[in-house]
């Protein structure tokens, strides 16, 4: 498996509009799309941020999985997941289940943005919800 860079960073938030606003007109990054995934009960805003980018995710259902995490996390959004850009995402997984490793997604599945995306489970990862994406 070749991870290439840290593809994303994604944040949870309560609302995606007034989170925006601190990360464009405090930070000064640049929003450059906002899509809703429906599969994933999501609406996801991009933000480059150098070589990777800063994904803020509102869910669209209160009973979608970032809905879950915020509620987990006292009502509070914050670093959801961390994505890891790779070469081939079907031999990743390939050589991840040979790992030992628990995957979410033992297939890949559309993400935001065109990626095809996999998740690692937390049990696995060390406590870290990891995402891996190829583009």
């Amino acid at each position: 498996m070749k991870v290439l860079k840290i593809d994303h960073i994604g944040v949870a938030v309560n609302d995606l509009e007034e989170s925006l606003k601190f990360y464009t007109e405090v930070l000064g990054l640049d929003c450059q799309g906002i899509e809703v995934v429906e599969e994933q009960k999501v609406k996801v805003a991009f933000l480059p941020c150098g070589d990777s980018e800063i994904e803020l995710l509102e869910s669209t259902t209160p009973d979608g999985p970032i809905a879950k995490f915020i509620e987990k996390n006292g009502g509070r959004g914050g670093i959801q997941h961390i994505a890891l850009r790779v070469e081939n995402l079907d031999a990743a997984l390939e050589y991840l289940k040979e790992k030992g490793m628990q995957l979410i997604d033992e297939k890949p599945r559309y993400g935001a943005g065109g990626a095809r995306i996999a998740f690692l489970h937390p049990k696995s990862t060390k406590g870290v919800l990891l995402e891996i994406s190829e583009r």
